[in-house]
């Protein structure tokens, strides 16, 4: 009987810690030519909107005033980024299960959210 023979495939792989985690970073080459999702910064403003939306409904907290200071933010903010919370189930589907990117900032999907839900599609990811 023969021996198996041996099959060694080498992938330069790179680890490096990004947001306090470690990471496995694929070469550069591979790495620019990889679809990079959605953005980890509007996924957490999306959740945080979620959050806040259900406090406010179950009576956690009375007012977005209440809210913010709860967070520690500015009343401000939590009233622009808990907008998110309203955006139309096509458009949260495409964002966070199907992580399609999109060319507006979280200011400007705020934004968006305030239309209604057959025009937002077009806005978020037909520019």
């Amino acid at each position: 009987m023969a021996e198996p023979e041996t099959l060694r495939v080498h992938i330069p792989l790179t680890m490096r810690n990004r947001g306090g985690r470690p990471r496995i970073l694929p070469p550069k080459e591979i790495e620019v030519a990889m679809d990079r999702g959605q953005d980890a910064r509007l996924l957490r403003a999306i959740g945080r909107a979620w959050d806040w939306r259900r406090r406010l409904e179950r009576g956690d907290v009375n007012t977005i005033a209440d809210l913010a200071r709860a967070e520690g933010i500015s009343d401000r903010y939590v009233s622009r980024v808990i907008r998110l919370a309203w955006l139309s189930p096509s458009v949260l589907e495409r964002l966070v299960l199907r992580r399609e990117p999109t060319m507006l900032s979280i200011f400007d999907l705020c934004g968006v959210a305030e239309l209604t839900w057959v025009e937002q599609p077009e806005r978020v990811f037909d520019g």
